[in-house]
């Protein structure tokens, strides 16, 4: 009975936070995803998380690799603006992960008025540093392609590419300036996307495969 009030009470305590603050969709999610992550990350020791956007909140990597277990740190729309590293280091509260593996990009890419390669290169090396101070190992991921798809045109995918391309072609040498580890995607099948972004069970075999290739850096 003490423990169903005590879960009574969290989980009132958490909607009266919610009521009072009023946040909007995305800022709700954002700390629900803070909830989990601090609840997950408090009960494992040396885990390897990866950590990005919608891409990896929604993928069904395995529990664990070498006895680490791996924590996925999602959170959809994230780009590099999104001060994932401070995220992240609330959530860890002091612990320190074995490895972090990044996979952002694509969210910088789609908006109307995407950054030079310059500013990105900025923000993804500001998060590689923050991130550096939470783990001894650093992976950063190849940005996935976008195809034409459901409501994404070809002439969307054009022009997406065009800036995805732009970012890939610099991440290799940043990660290496920054102490990462970069990790290339293995050649997608042809539709690999449910809606020209998101990726289907094709798509995420193959970026699974690259997840796991970077995570056994720490098995060796």
């Amino acid at each position: 009975m003490i423990r169903l009030g005590l879960a009574v009470l969290t989980v009132c305590g958490v909607a009266a936070y919610f009521a009072w603050s009023k946040p909007d969709n995305t800022d709700q999610h954002r700390l629900a995803r803070q909830l989990i992550l601090n609840s997950t990350l408090s009960r494992v020791n040396d885990p390897v998380i990866v950590v990005g956007d919608s891409i990896v909140e929604a993928s069904t990597l395995p529990r664990s690799i070498c006895g680490h277990p791996i924590v996925n740190a999602g959170l959809i729309g994230s780009s590099t603006a999104s001060d994932l590293g401070a995220w992240l280091a609330l959530a860890l509260d002091g612990k320190r992960a074995a490895l972090i593996v990044v996979s952002l990009g694509i969210n910088d890419a789609l908006v109307s008025n995407p950054q030079s390669k310059e500013s990105f290169a900025d923000r993804y090396a500001l998060l590689l540093d923050q991130l550096s101070k939470l783990t001894p190992q650093l992976a950063a991921l190849e940005i996935p392609q976008v195809e034409a798809k459901g409501r994404t045109t070809a002439g969307m995918r054009d022009e997406a590419m065009s800036t995805i391309n732009g970012y890939n072609s610099i991440l290799p040498d940043l990660a290496a300036r920054h102490g990462a580890n970069f990790v290339s995607l293995l050649a997608m099948p042809k539709l690999h996307t449910m809606d020209g972004v998101h990726l289907n069970s094709d798509g995420y075999q193959a970026w699974d495969n690259a997840v796991m290739q970077a995570a056994t850096k720490i098995c060796t």
